[in-house]
């Protein structure tokens, strides 16, 4: 089995993470998607709103049968990206994992804690965003794993790859985003 893991604040979770989500369970050709809404995200100044708000907005706004809203990150007590896949890893052996994000999170990549543990550990699967698709393929991670790239084309092959591995595909785009939703006032 073939799992790909969204992970995010979710705060709030909106049609964008469907989009991506519905897009990577086909590119990919995952068997399921889990989406961790984590506790907190390290690299952002604010706490989100409480996990059981975000929860709940997440298991309203995406509703599909191989999909599954969880906050795994809470109940096992990790902090970070690395922690979590290898808590994953060690309790799931024979589950192909594939970590899933958005071009934005490619471009900073490098500023996730061991960074380079993750690429050596699952392949990921790399969805563009608006105005972030030159950003992420031109980032440090891209660089340094240039040679790990699968091309969009075989992107259906992500999930078997060992890893270094990674793939950008594009789709079509929405704009909508989190910090967007909460900088209008429409969250919380």
């Amino acid at each position: 089995m073939t799992v790909g893991l969204l992970g995010g604040s979710f705060d709030p979770p909106h049609e964008g993470h469907v989009h991506i989500t519905r897009a990577a369970l086909v590119r990919f050709q995952l068997d399921r998607v889990w989406w961790l809404v984590s506790p907190g995200n390290p690299l952002k100044a604010h706490g989100p709103a409480p996990v059981e708000q975000r929860m709940a907005a997440a298991r309203a706004i995406m509703r599909h049968p191989r999909v599954t809203v969880t906050d795994i990150e809470a109940r096992i007590g990790t902090r970070y990206t690395a922690e979590t896949l290898a808590w994953l890893t060690s309790h799931y052996p024979g589950v192909r994992f594939v970590w899933l994000m958005g071009a934005d999170n490619l471009a900073q990549f490098h500023r996730w804690q061991e960074w380079r543990r993750i690429m050596e550990m699952v392949p990921l699967g790399v969805l563009a965003r608006p105005g972030e698709q030159m950003g992420a393929q031109l980032s440090k991670a891209a660089r340094v794993y240039r040679n790990a790239r699968l091309p969009a084309a075989q992107a259906q092959y992500l999930g078997y790859c060992q890893p270094p591995a990674w793939c950008f595909v594009n789709l079509p785009l929405m704009a909508q985003s989190s910090s967007a939703i909460r900088a209008a006032g429409e969250w919380g």
